[in-house]
């Protein structure tokens, strides 16, 4: 039966032309080599650094985008950012008094929700990507 499937691997990569076109070599984990353009790898696989075995704030911080937040009622704030794979994470951050509502304070603690939530996601994926599936 034809299917689509999702994979996710981690693979050690280097800028290289070939025909003139840029690209990238890639070395995968049994040893195999290919070469992908540039703009095929680049949809496909997002750098990790020199450390497969963690996630870093770098990586978080590079897949948030610059919030948005936008008061829904007296005393809650909610807090957007689209991230680098085009979903969109909210995060609502409330106070008990409207009196004491502050957009700074509900921008920070939205976004450190957000950030929480794409440390945990990344976490899943580098699991995914080291280890495979378990069957």
């Amino acid at each position: 039966m034809t299917q689509y499937y999702i994979g996710v691997k981690i693979v050690i990569a280097w800028p290289e032309d070939k025909n003139g076109k840029q690209g990238y070599a890639v070395r995968y984990e049994d040893g195999y080599e290919s070469w992908s353009p540039a703009d095929v790898f680049e949809r496909a696989y997002f750098p990790m650094g020199n450390d497969r075995s963690r996630v870093t704030e770098q990586m978080v911080e590079s897949f948030v985008t610059v919030p948005t937040i936008r008061k829904i009622d007296e005393k809650t704030a909610l807090v957007s950012s689209d991230l680098i794979t085009g979903f969109v994470q909210h995060e609502t951050s409330s106070c008990v008094d409207p009196a004491n509502f502050d957009e700074q304070i509900g921008m920070e603690i939205g976004l450190k929700r957000i950030k929480d939530s794409v440390w945990k996601c990344l976490g899943f994926v580098v699991q995914w990507g080291r280890f495979g599936l378990k069957n």
